[in-house]
């Protein structure tokens, strides 16, 4: 074989065509089937490029750098990721993942993305239009819009995906399942969902004054495609995860974690009413704590037997906001990042990541194992994936077939606290993307800063309020506009 023939070129168009032999494809080496046959062997490396490499990224990348090649890193703040850079001195430098496609797209093999929220469906989405496999952190994007593009996407290209919700491959969450699904609870049609995020700062005012931007950091690449605003510390880093443009707050930092049992388990597809309150609400910053209750309708699942699905509502609390407990809750028993599961039968509660699942009566369910068994990581059963063709592969425990209708549930959430002001329960189409009960002419209020004060023991309050048309404001917030230069691929039919 020609040693001029560069991988790049057996990845596009294979080995065949590479080197002009007319050989059967059952028989040519595996080494140079590339993207074009869908299938990487085993035996082989994927080439893998990350992009956002110093929080989480750092972890996923370490998960797979023992069997597979780092070959390309990319972030915007090269303070924040110098360490992870110099882990892996062989592996090319980005500022930019645009550049990084541009100039190593035929040979990257797979991409991870862990980048503040609202980057993740941009950056995922160009990967998956290039062929390329993609694991990207939680939450799996920042609107019901991204969220179902990607799940489009991902089945039009036939790529390996994962969303980072480690759970998703733990024996807990398959638990869950096989106890609800084989009847232990009974009928479902109540969840308690909770946890103690947010631990950054939120319900705060927007900064009057920007900051020097630091000349480690690229600020109109962090920013991406949303609004331009100046740099301050408080947005980066990783504070970003409270502030609406960057960050879903609470509820996409850890619902992912918590409510994927649910969502799996009871087999929940779009909800039909969903209604949030919070503390104060700020134009720009999430609020110090919040609830949602979701609406869930009947389904239907004939192939198992033993339960019923009947409509089911599905509360959310965080930020000090605590759920109900049940009479029989143990004494001293953890009560954040917790699920409660009310059947007819029992009561079943998990920890997050759907660990440690129990039922308040104390008996222990001896019900039949139905879930495929994950020996691996949560990340190297996305490598396992990769490495199979399209069609033979075993879906990954957070394929985004799954994890994008999943994600949608998380970022509704943030809809229904966005649009608390209306004071109203909304009905939702999920199968349009639109809310049916939010009139041309409603409208409400969001606080830009609180002037609170006191004065000779007297409080006063002055709040600097936004006053914005509810349907338009709803319609931004499912489907984002980008910032002029950036574009996601079009959504297939």
């Amino acid at each position: 074989m020609s040693s001029n023939i560069s991988r790049r070129k057996f990845l596009q168009t294979g080995a065949t065509a590479a080197i002009g032999l007319a050989v059967a494809p059952t028989i040519v080496p595996n080494t140079v089937l590339g993207k074009s046959h869908g299938h990487v062997a085993p035996s082989d490396r994927l080439n893998i490029a990350a992009v956002g490499i110093g929080g989480m990224g750092h972890a996923d990348i370490k998960a797979v750098k023992d069997t597979e090649n780092i070959v390309a890193l990319c972030d915007v703040d090269w303070k924040y990721a110098k360490e992870v850079f110099d882990e892996f001195p062989r592996a090319k430098k980005y500022w930019d993942w645009r550049k990084m496609y541009d100039e190593m797209g035929g040979d990257i093999d797979a991409v991870i993305v862990a980048t503040a929220d609202h980057t993740h469906c941009i950056i995922a989405a160009n990967a998956m239009t290039l062929g390329k496999h993609v694991y990207v952190q939680k939450p799996l994007t920042h609107s019901v819009y991204e969220s179902r593009l990607l799940t489009k996407l991902a089945a039009h290209h036939k790529v390996a995906t994962q969303m980072g919700n480690q759970g998703a491959s733990g024996e807990g969450v398959r638990l869950v399942c096989d106890w609800i699904w084989n009847g232990e609870i009974g009928e479902v049609r109540r969840v308690d969902c909770s946890t103690n995020r947010p631990v950054w700062p939120q319900g705060l005012s927007t900064p009057e004054t920007g900051q020097w931007v630091p000349e480690t950091l690229n600020w109109d690449l962090f920013t991406g495609p949303a609004k331009l605003v100046p740099y301050h510390s408080i947005y980066h880093p990783w504070n970003w995860r409270g502030w609406w443009l960057y960050g879903t707050g609470a509820l996409g930092d850890m619902a992912c974690h918590i409510m994927h049992p649910v969502f799996n388990a009871l087999k929940l597809e779009y909800p039909t009413k969903v209604c949030g309150s919070s503390t104060m609400l700020m134009t720009d910053c999430a609020p110090t704590a919040e609830s949602v209750r979701y609406t869930y309708p009947e389904r239907k699942h004939p192939e198992i037997k033993k339960v019923k699905f009947p409509e089911v509502k599905v509360y959310w609390y965080d930020g000090g906001i605590k759920q109900d407990l049940p009479e029989n809750w143990p004494v001293g028993k953890n009560v954040d990042n917790t699920t409660i599961f009310y059947g007819t039968k029992d009561t079943l509660v998990c920890d997050a990541y759907g660990a440690n699942p129990v039922l308040l009566s104390g008996r222990v369910p001896k019900a039949p194992r139905t879930q495929r068994e994950i020996t691996v990581s949560h990340e190297m059963d996305w490598v396992r994936a990769c490495k199979e063709s399209a069609g033979s592969r075993v879906k990954t425990s957070s394929d985004f077939s799954e994890a994008g209708p999943f994600n949608e549930m998380v970022v509704m959430g943030v809809l229904a606290v966005r649009l608390g002001g209306l004071g109203k329960e909304l009905h939702w189409d999920g199968a349009n993307m639109q809310f049916t009960n939010i009139s041309d002419t409603d409208k409400f209020g969001i606080t830009r800063k609180d002037n609170f004060s006191v004065k000779d023991g007297h409080p006063t309050f002055d709040r600097d309020m936004e006053e914005v048309m509810a349907k338009p404001f709803a319609e931004e917030l499912i489907k984002h506009t980008y910032r002029a230069g950036w574009s996601l691929p079009p959504m297939p039919s």
